[in-house]
């Protein structure tokens, strides 16, 4: 039996593991929620719905579509970032957010997918000969820095953090030395005092204590991160139940339905929920390292890598950090956790893969 052109060329391999994702997480905030779909699982779902048809409909951009809107692009979330300085809203202590009216958009999230799509440009106009010179190096975290910046005023370690590491996975994949990152690499670990205390705000410093010994104040600074070890060991195997999470329903957990979704989920589903999990997101991952790795070319190959690995930054972070490995940054987990600008952003590399997957189908030169 053929499929349809249509149907064979949809990008299944991707939408179905995404789809249960989204599922399950609608689930656990449905019971974060206190057994109702109000007021976090229904929009979660109306979001996911929403968002992969904008993801479909960037799959069918042609690549000099892509390029051309690098520069356009990366200048618009300039200037929202901007406005985010001048007008944003504050929530929690900082100022991200834009009110849309239909939504609050944080524009820093949509530089994530931003930065590395206009250093994949760069570095495909930039001739190969010119790997190895310090204009391959010194442009691109140029382009790095000045959101960086904008972003640590705000202020929003994580996502910053975010930017630097998909910009600086692109630029490693575009074959600059080795060298330069490995003195990168030694600079950051001598820097890193001195940016613990001159650069990191008192309660960004109180964080990293935290992580490096949260039971000195458990019910202080140390409180969620030891409440999300309470609700993910509690989970045991199989998990207390769907909806039996005593630390999500008795509001012992903080923000059960962002940063610590997954803390909830293992409570009432276990070790099985959490291999489950984990599962779904090695398949989308390994999806988006094959699209990679059949690319024609090097913006795609780059675009394609660089965007793959800011969907693992977002998931590697927020585990690491509800089980204790990392400190506390904000940072959701993706497709579960509820949050627009999340949502989005993650949805926007989604479908930048699902495009260079499109391009990888037609015949070499056919998108130029």
């Amino acid at each position: 039996m053929t499929l349809p052109a249509s149907l064979a060329q949809f990008p299944w391999r991707v939408v179905i593991p995404l789809t249960l994702l989204v599922a399950f997480g609608a689930a656990v905030l449905h019971s974060a929620a206190g057994g109702s779909m109000s007021p976090y699982a229904d929009k979660h779902l109306i979001r996911y719905t929403v968002f992969l048809g904008m993801a479909l409909a960037i799959s069918y951009f042609p690549q000099e579509w892509a390029r051309l809107a690098a520069i356009p692009g990366y200048i618009a979330v300039l200037l929202l970032l901007m406005a985010v300085e001048a007008m944003g809203q504050l929530g929690g202590g900082a100022q991200r957010w834009l009110d849309l009216g239909f939504m609050r958009l944080q524009p820093s999230e949509i530089m994530k997918p931003g930065i590395v799509l206009i250093i994949a440009a760069f570095y495909h106009v930039l001739p190969v000969g010119m790997i190895n010179t310090w204009r391959a190096l010194l442009v691109p975290l140029g382009l790095i820095a000045v959101p960086m910046g904008m972003v640590l005023l705000q202020p929003d370690l994580g996502t910053a953090l975010a930017i630097a590491f998909g910009g600086i996975v692109t630029m490693f994949l575009a074959g600059l030395p080795q060298k330069w990152f490995i003195a990168g690499g030694v600079a950051a670990a001598i820097a890193a005092p001195l940016a613990y205390f001159f650069g990191l705000k008192p309660y960004q410093q109180q964080r990293v204590l935290t992580f490096l010994d949260p039971e000195s104040d458990p019910l202080g600074t140390g409180y969620h991160i030891t409440q999300s070890k309470i609700a993910i060991g509690s989970g045991g195997i199989s998990g207390k139940g769907f909806g039996e999470g005593s630390q999500s329903q008795l509001d012992y957990l903080p923000e059960p339905e962002t940063d610590f979704v997954f803390a909830t989920m293992a409570e009432e589903w276990g070790l099985i929920g959490g291999i489950l999990v984990l599962l779904i997101f090695g398949i989308v991952l390994r999806w988006g390292l094959t699209v990679a790795r059949d690319a024609q070319d090097r913006f795609s190959r780059l675009l394609a890598g660089g965007l793959t690995a800011t969907i693992f930054f977002y998931v590697a972070i927020n585990l690491m950090m509800v089980m204790g490995l990392a400190p506390v940054v904000g940072i959701p987990l993706p497709f579960m956790s509820h949050g627009g600008s999340s949502m989005m952003t993650n949805m926007l590399c989604v479908g930048g893969l699902m495009m260079v997957e499109r391009w990888n189908r037609q015949p070499a030169g056919a998108n130029f």
